[in-house]
């Protein structure tokens, strides 16, 4: 899903700099049978963990790899827009994602990378990996930004990228935070850094 946020959000960032229009609806029906699949399959593999339970299908690594770049595409076409529209004092009203062919290209770019990380190479899979750890970092601190902003009043004044240095380290940094809490609170729970203990 990371990944796949981190893709939509270079995308969108070459194709539609600044831009701060929300896709037409066309894209956004298409978008939500994205989020569809993305529950249905989470929620099938999931009642998959009970004893006897069937489920609509068997679950596969494949299928959660799919629909997993299906909601990070979401989620960065979601989070782009929004950013922009607190960010820029001179932001493009148009949509990154105005039509058809903007998000075949990024949904082709997004199977692509899918069929990448099922060739299980490890020179491929380790980047990703790293990358992937980037796309998490990006997207919270982008959603962090957009809070402090709003929260200060300080939305729709910025003109330039240098001008954002202090509000994307303070989002940087309360990303930093968050995951610190959370793996604190993970380590207190279950007094490991590794797996679940009894599972595996």
């Amino acid at each position: 899903m990371f990944l796949g946020g981190l893709l939509g959000i270079a995308y969108q960032g070459v194709i539609g700099r600044r831009r701060t229009g929300a896709p037409p609806l066309r894209v956004i029906l298409t978008l939500a049978v994205f989020v569809v699949a993305f529950g249905v399959d989470g929620v099938n593999s999931y009642f998959h963990l009970f004893p006897r339970f069937t489920g609509l299908y068997e679950p596969a690594n494949w299928i959660r790899l799919l629909t997993g770049t299906g909601m990070g595409l979401v989620v960065a076409i979601a989070i782009y827009p929004a950013f922009n529209q607190t960010v820029w004092l001179d932001g493009d009203p148009r949509p990154a994602v105005s039509q058809w062919r903007s998000l075949g290209v990024l949904v082709l770019l997004g199977l692509i990378l899918d069929g990448l990380i099922l060739t299980e190479s490890p020179v491929i899979l380790y980047p990703l990996a790293i990358l992937s750890t980037l796309g998490v970092m990006v997207l919270m601190m982008m959603v962090y930004t957009i809070v402090l902003l709003m929260v200060f009043r300080q939305e729709n004044r910025f003109t330039s990228m240098s001008q954002l240095a202090l509000p994307l380290a303070a989002g940087f940094f309360l990303a930093l935070l968050q995951i610190s809490v959370l793996d604190f609170v993970r380590f207190w729970f279950t007094r490991t850094w590794g797996g679940f203990p009894g599972l595996g």
